[in-house]
């Protein structure tokens, strides 16, 4: 049952995403607006879909340009990111040409960077700037790679050269920069029990996996229960520089996968809520 169960689940996975291909497209070709709220629908549907149970804690910034910076552990990471808030990713130039998901990270205006040329860095860096001062919320893995879901990798400054960008002058004419927000992701339970260290690889793609075996044993173990915290955002400025931001970051968000992984972190969520029940505008009515 549960392979009829994964084999039906895919299907409408892949027809509903071929269907909504022209509609996407279509709003990034003309700018209109959907083209940043319809990906947060489409990500909250999947979610439903693939029956993902979300807890949320705390409110992520989406009424101004923000580096959610997260931890890695999944594909995954990307439909529950995107189903809990208006955002478009950052992510190494190889995504860009992967079948089907290639798309799929181009529909919704993923960065893509290119860490190989000291050129494209520059590149990249630019276009970041520019989406965080149009009021964009860039979501950012410093780990560099995915990890096994049972710890948070120690993240790589330099991919977080993104938070020295500046995006505009305070009152007094000092220069701003982007606010940071660190962003914990857990994977914490199957079918409503915990979930072991044993059992997180199911979920968690990392080393030499291979993506379409791996997604079908995930689909097939059955729904999952996921902690998404979004803590108090920080800037370069208030951590003392780049380096000491990405530490400061890192910290927070291992904080927050140890109270998740521990159990501990439903003591300060509200309800739990699945991501469905979630408004377009985000998270203000399901967190605090």
């Amino acid at each position: 049952m549960q392979s009829i169960r994964a084999a039906i689940v895919l299907f409408i996975f892949v027809t509903a995403t071929v269907a909504g291909i022209p509609w996407q497209s279509s709003a990034l070709r003309f700018k209109l607006p959907r083209r940043k709220t319809f990906p947060n629908r489409y990500h909250r549907w999947l979610c439903r879909l693939f029956g993902f149970r979300i807890t949320v804690i705390g409110k992520p910034i989406q009424d101004r340009g923000v580096l959610m910076v997260a931890n890695h552990t999944s594909y995954w990471d990307i439909l529950i990111l995107s189903g809990t808030a208006r955002v478009s990713f950052v992510a190494k130039r190889e995504v860009g040409t992967w079948p089907f998901f290639g798309t799929m990270a181009r529909l919704q205006e993923t960065v893509f960077v290119d860490r190989d040329r000291r050129s494209g860095v520059g590149e990249s860096r630019d276009e970041i700037r520019k989406r965080l001062k149009e009021g964009d919320a860039l979501v950012l893995f410093p780990e560099g790679t995915s990890s096994d879901g049972n710890c948070v990798l120690a993240f790589k400054s330099a991919l977080m050269g993104a938070a020295e960008s500046e995006v505009g002058l305070d009152s007094q004419g000092h220069v701003q920069h982007v606010p940071v927000q660190p962003v914990s992701v857990s994977y914490v339970g199957i079918h409503g029990i915990p979930m072991g260290r044993e059992n997180r690889p199911l979920f968690a793609w990392y080393g030499d996996m291979d993506l379409i075996p791996h997604l079908w044993e995930s689909v097939v173990t059955g729904p999952m229960d996921i902690v998404v915290e979004f803590h108090p955002a920080v800037t370069v400025d208030s951590a003392g520089g780049r380096k000491r931001l990405a530490q400061q970051v890192e910290e927070t968000i291992r904080r927050g996968q140890a109270r998740a992984l521990a159990g501990r972190a439903a003591t300060a969520a509200e309800p739990r809520r699945n991501a469905e029940e979630i408004g377009e505008d985000g998270l203000a009515e399901a967190a605090a």
